[in-house]
C-alpha cells in the first residue's frame, strides 16, 4: 500500500486494489500491473498469471506490448530534432520523404484512387506531428477503396505485424493519394510510423538508435524498444484477442518466436514498443518535470509544452469527435478527451474524472499511460487484452477512475 504522504488515501488505495483485483477474479482480464506516482511515491499492483490458464504470478517488471500507447514516447526524438533546429515545424519534409512530394488527394474520401486533384500544398512536419498531413486510419471510411488500399500494402503496421523495411514502406505509401488535404483533418496512426522514418532520415541513424541515444537510456528504460531479447523473453506474456461473441481468449501473439521476439523490419514509432510500468513512469515524469529528468535535461520546456497542449482547431478535430459518439466501447480511453497534442491526446474538457490538462494515451492490446500536471500525477496501467470486446477498455475506465478518488491532499 501507499505511505501516507504519497497523496493516496489508505482507503482510496484499497479501493483501487479492490477494482482491479474484480476485473481479473472476473475471468475477463487474466493479468494486469498498474502502476501510480505522485512525486517520489508510487504504487504498484501486480495481479493475475502471465497466461489465463494459469501460470507464474504477474511481476512488477513484466514486459508489454505497448500498441499505441507507443505514441507519446515516439514522438520524443522529433521534438529533440526541434530543440536542435534541425527540423522546422513548417518545414515540408519533402527533401527528406520525397516520397510524399506532389501529392493528389481524393475528389471524395469514398471514391476511386484514380479520382483526384493537387495537393493544394506540401506536407509539412507540423501536418505530420499533429496527425493531420491527409491519411490515417478512419473508422468512418473502413470498407472505402483507399481504406483497403491501405490494409493491401501493409501500410497499417500495428507494431510487430509483417511490414516491409521503411524505404519499401514509404515507397508503397508514395503511391496512395491522400484522403484530405495536407492539415485539413485530424487522422490517426500512419503519421507516427512516418515520423520514425523522418527521424531516421534526418539524422543518418536507425531510428530506434537514436530514440535509444536520446531517450531511452538516458531515462534508464532499459526494458524499452521494438523487441524482446531472448534473455528477457520469459518476462513477455501472451497477447490476447478475446472472441466478440464468446469471449474466449484467441493468442493473437506468443511471446517465444512470436511478433516481438526478434527485431523487425519496420520499427514502428506508431504501435511497435514493449515496455514496462516503471519505464513509462520514468519517461511521463519527464513530461510532468518539463523536460528534465534528475539534473539532465531531455527535452526543452516549450517542447514539452507543444506536446501536451492541443493542437488541434475544431474543424480538425471532426474525427475525434465520431470516435468519442460512434464507438462508445473504446471511447472510454479513447474518445473522451477533447483535444490531440503532439503523439497524445490532451483532456481540453471535463467529461470524466479526469481534469482538464491531462495527457497521454491508450494502446489496442489493453494499455494506458497519462499523466496528470494539475495533481502531478502519472498512471500505467498495462494488459495484454486487445479490444475486441469492451473489458479491456471497461478495466482503463476503472482504473482512472479509482486512482482520482484515491488522490488525497
Amino acid at each position: 500500500m501507499g505511505q501516507n504522504n504519497s497523496g493516496f488515501s489508505e482507503a482510496g488505495l484499497r479501493r483501487v486494489r479492490d477494482v482491479l483485483a474484480r476485473h481479473v477474479e472476473s475471468g475477463k482480464i487474466p493479468r494486469l500491473v498498474a502502476l501510480a506516482g505522485r512525486g517520489d511515491q508510487t504504487y504498484v499492483e501486480a495481479i493475475g498469471t502471465m497466461r489465463h490458464d494459469g501460470d507464474a504470478p504477474m511481476r512488477r517488471d513484466t514486459i508489454f506490448r505497448m500498441a499505441s500507447t507507443s505514441k507519446p514516447v515516439a514522438i520524443t526524438p522529433v521534438m529533440i530534432l526541434l530543440d536542435e533546429c534541425r527540423l522546422r515545424l513548417d518545414d515540408p519534409v519533402e527533401p527528406w520523404l520525397p516520397e510524399l512530394a506532389d501529392r493528389q488527394v481524393l475528389k471524395r474520401v469514398d471514391g476511386p484512387l484514380d479520382d483526384t486533384v493537387p495537393a493544394r500544398r506540401p506536407i509539412t512536419v507540423r501536418d505530420l506531428l499533429t496527425s493531420t498531413f491527409g491519411l490515417g486510419m478512419d473508422v468512418t471510411t473502413l470498407g472505402t477503396p483507399i481504406q483497403a488500399a491501405i490494409f493491401e500494402q501493409a501500410i497499417w503496421s500495428q507494431g510487430g505485424e509483417p511490414a516491409p523495411e521503411p524505404d519499401e514502406w514509404m515507397r508503397r505509401l508514395g503511391t496512395l493519394p491522400l484522403m484530405y488535404q495536407p492539415g485539413e483533418r485530424w487522422q490517426y496512426h500512419i503519421s507516427h510510423d512516418v515520423l520514425g522514418v523522418l527521424v531516421a532520415r534526418v539524422t543518418g541513424q536507425p531510428f530506434e538508435a537514436f530514440l535509444r541515444e536520446r531517450v531511452l537510456d538516458p531515462l534508464g528504460m532499459k526494458d524499452t524498444g521494438f523487441h524482446v531479447p531472448a534473455d528477457k523473453i520469459d518476462r513477455l506474456p501472451p497477447s490476447y484477442v478475446p472472441d466478440p461473441q464468446t469471449g474466449e481468449f484467441i493468442v493473437w501473439d506468443e511471446a517465444a518466436d512470436g511478433r516481438y521476439s526478434r527485431p523487425p523490419a519496420f520499427p514502428a514509432g506508431g504501435g511497435g514498443l514493449v515496455s514496462t510500468v516503471d519505464d513509462y513512469h520514468a519517461y511521463f515524469r519527464m513530461l510532468l518535470n518539463q523536460g528534465m529528468h534528475g539534473r539532465d535535461r531531455i527535452l526543452s520546456r516549450p517542447a514539452v509544452q507543444l506536446m501536451t497542449t492541443n493542437r488541434l482547431t475544431p474543424e480538425q478535430q471532426t474525427t475525434r469527435e465520431t470516435l468519442a459518439r460512434d464507438n462508445v466501447h473504446v471511447s472510454f480511453g479513447q474518445g473522451q478527451h477533447g483535444g490531440w497534442g503532439f503523439g497524445m491526446a490532451v483532456r481540453t474538457y471535463r467529461g470524466d474524472y479526469a481534469p482538464v490538462g491531462q495527457f497521454g494515451w491508450d494502446g489496442g492490446t489493453g494499455t494506458t499511460a497519462y499523466a496528470d500536471p494539475d495533481k502531478q500525477l502519472t498512471g500505467v496501467l498495462l494488459t495484454q487484452v486487445g479490444m475486441s470486446t469492451p473489458d479491456a477498455a471497461r478495466l482503463i475506465h476503472d482504473f482512472w477512475t479509482t486512482l482520482y478518488q484515491a488522490v488525497d491532499d
